[in-house]
């Protein structure tokens, strides 16, 4: 693994126990400069895996809880009178900040889900007129719990797409728990660690990873995988340009983490799911045969052939 990619891995495992997994895929997906959703129940670190990236890298962090009476003013910003000049004068919002934590996305209502629409694709916000960027790096996690329905409002599926990955982080097993009770004894993990990279540090191994090279028989696996999502009978709804354009993306950073200057297929693979799973929507038929979105990627992975690394 890449020397600064594991001292920052290192980093956030002070805080979060036995999720190595979730933790790289969450530090892949800033280093795309794209976005990413927890999706678990409650309880089990969702928020102090966004508190501990942002921490670990010395970058600034907001958290919005995500209520129904959550405005989109609050996230964008807003223009106010000064009464001082005659003039209006524009506060930033939450989302000028390097780390924005949308905490449980679902329960705010679609106008305020929409807000974060041109944060996310364009890394800017339009107020008034004017174009107002945000800063480098800019990375959105949102949380939302899979289980409780009441209260909230599904994602529309281009809000879906804007989230380069989708990740879990599940249950710890009983060791992993036990080291979970310990650290939590006298006060949160979190307030134990510092920063180990700065947002430079970031920003550079973000150019880095845009260097990575790709053959072309890997951009053809791809391209494979993509348009078999659209050709399956039981996906109502494949896979988008977005969504090549990700999995090569994550790709890279994948690639880049493992230490090396050009991406195999089984980089691919392993990226595979967690990219493109939350952008499929399966028809009746497909509920039946493959129950998951994850399940189809799976048995379209087995189908579509692997080429020579």
């Amino acid at each position: 693994m890449n020397e600064q990619i594991n001292l920052l891995v290192e980093n956030i495992e002070k805080v979060i126990v036995g999720k190595r997994d979730a933790i790289t895929l969450a530090v892949a997906a800033l280093l795309t400069e794209g976005h990413i959703l927890v999706e678990d129940v409650p309880g089990v670190g969702k928020t102090q895996l966004a508190a501990a990236l942002a921490k670990s890298v010395d970058g600034s962090f907001s958290r919005v809880q995500m209520t129904p009476d959550i405005m989109p003013s609050d996230i964008t910003g807003f223009s106010m009178l000064d009464r001082e000049t005659g003039k209006f004068e524009y506060k930033k919002g939450a989302a000028f900040c390097n780390f924005l934590l949308a905490d449980e996305i679902n329960r705010a209502s679609p106008k305020s889900q929409s807000a974060l629409l041109e944060v996310m694709e364009e890394h800017q916000v339009s107020a008034d007129g004017e174009t107002y960027t945000l800063p480098r790096p800019f990375m959105v996690l949102a949380t939302q719990n899979p289980v409780e329905t009441y209260g909230t409002y599904h994602l529309p599926e281009a809000q879906m797409d804007r989230f380069i990955m989708k990740i879990s982080m599940g249950y710890p097993d009983a060791a992993e728990e036990i080291s979970i009770l310990g650290r939590n004894e006298y006060e949160n993990p979190l307030n134990n660690i510092s920063s180990v990279l700065t947002t430079k540090d970031i920003i550079d191994l973000q150019e880095k990873v845009k260097k990575i090279n790709a053959a072309e028989n890997v951009k053809n696996y791809i391209i494979s995988l993509v348009n078999a999502t659209r050709c399956d009978e039981g996906i109502k709804l494949g896979v988008s340009p977005r969504g090549s354009i990700a999995l090569y993306k994550t790709a890279k950073a994948w690639a880049f983490i493992n230490g090396r200057e050009y991406i195999t297929p089984q980089d691919v693979k392993d990226l595979c799911v967690s990219t493109l799973a939350h952008r499929i929507m399966l028809s009746p038929k497909g509920k039946s045969i493959y129950e998951t979105a994850e399940n189809a990627l799976e048995s379209i992975m087995k189908k579509v052939a692997v080429p020579a690394e």
